[in-house]
């Protein structure tokens, strides 16, 4: 069997479509991963000015037309091709399943938002662990108590990831992810949890906790569940997400976001 990261996009798409339900750190190294949003077109343009306001937390990768299925870097079928989606009516999580298909709409406008994960793999090549990746599990997610620009009806907190760097690897960590500002970027926040309104780093609200060992630092990253977040806090009547930590891989290669 071909091993996750060695996967390409077909195959690991292929295998979520078949059932398969895991987070996706870790598959297909060299394609960039993606958070999903998937929104009535009536609310599309309020989408589109948030993430232009909230660039780090929102960068957008690409935007289908209302009802489409797939889009020029994404392939396969946005409604069975992810590990696991979300589904919200009027801002609540209404439940979590495998497929979306009979709960499509024409008048769905579905955005790709750039991931975190797309730069892990540079992380492990510039000797920066990543814990989660290590542990087997999802990475850990948190509302912050900073919020987003609001964008017409849109308006919510900060989502962050967290991953624990050895504090001489602090630096790397910045300059290797700084070269990806299309996937998030470089951190937002450097230890104290407590400043972003974090209470107990061990109970993310999104994902898994993870080991922090002695001389580790928290380091935080913005995140694409942050769509996610202002969809609860908003409550538009119906939207449809990722599960957190289970994305979409695309057909673009993640050099095609880095920067000199």
């Amino acid at each position: 069997m071909t091993q996750p990261k060695a996967m390409s996009p077909d195959q690991a798409r292929a295998e979520f479509r078949a059932g398969l339900c895991v987070p996706t750190s870790g598959y297909s190294a060299g394609w960039t991963q993606a958070n999903l949003i998937s929104l009535p077109r009536e609310y599309a343009y309020d989408f589109l000015l948030f993430a232009q306001r909230n660039p780090r937390s929102c960068p957008v990768l690409d935007v289908t037309e209302p009802g489409e299925t797939s889009m020029s870097i994404f392939a396969g079928d946005l409604r069975t091709d992810l590990p696991a989606y979300t589904v919200y009516r009027d801002g609540e999580l209404a439940e979590e399943r495998a497929e979306v298909t009979d709960l499509w709409r024409d008048d769905l406008v579905s955005f790709l938002i750039g991931c975190s994960f797309t730069f892990e793999a540079a992380l492990l090549e510039a000797e920066v662990p990543v814990r989660h990746i290590e542990a087997g599990s999802n990475v850990p997610m948190y509302r912050t108590n900073r919020e987003c620009r609001p964008a017409g009806r849109l308006a919510g907190p900060l989502v962050v990831s967290m991953r624990p760097v050895p504090a001489e690897l602090v630096s790397t960590a910045v300059r290797v992810t700084s070269r990806y500002p299309a996937v998030h970027g470089a951190p937002v926040h450097i230890g104290a949890p407590e400043a972003l309104g974090i209470k107990d780093i061990d109970r993310p609200d999104f994902g898994d906790a993870v080991e922090i060992r002695p001389g580790e630092i928290p380091v935080f990253w913005a995140c694409g569940v942050t769509p996610q977040a202002a969809v609860m806090r908003s409550r538009p009547p119906f939207a449809i997400g990722h599960a957190p930590g289970y994305m979409a891989i695309t057909d673009a290669r993640d050099s095609r976001f880095l920067v000199p």
